[in-house]
């Protein structure tokens, strides 16, 4: 058979070359790494952030609120405490701000600062954390 210039000549030989450019190499590129190492490092990488619904997303925007870095670490150990308190959703002071989390899925639903919270009435939590 004859072999078209930068073709493939037989279907072993492309099957070749997709698993060397496919294959699966871990931290060290070693390809010993179990799906389930994966799996819980990823999930363990998730789990200690705090994220950010499109709504409050957009809410941030909206309001010019901008977190420092040490408003958002005390935003997530506020999000911290709230869970080990078994609370589902929250209200979470940090400053001026006011965010209501949804714990389990440690989501941001939305977020408002002080004068958006005219009335002080917030409802559909089941706690608060000041952080």
């Amino acid at each position: 058979m004859n072999r078209i210039t930068n073709q493939f000549s037989s279907i072993e030989q492309v099957t070749d070359q997709f698993y060397r450019q496919k294959s699966v190499k871990g931290p060290g590129g070693t390809s010993d790494v179990s799906f389930e190492e994966v799996l819980k490092q990823k999930q363990s990488d998730s789990d200690s952030q705090v994220k950010f619904s499109k709504h409050a997303t957009q809410r941030l925007t909206s309001r010019n609120i901008s977190l420092s870095k040490e408003q958002s670490r005390r935003l997530e150990n506020g999000v911290k405490q709230a869970g080990d308190k078994g609370i589902q959703e929250s209200l979470v002071l940090v400053d001026s701000l006011a965010f209501i989390v949804n714990i389990p899925n440690k989501t941001v639903v939305t977020a408002m600062d002080q004068t958006e919270t005219l009335s002080n009435v917030f409802t559909n939590i089941d706690g608060a954390v000041i952080s």
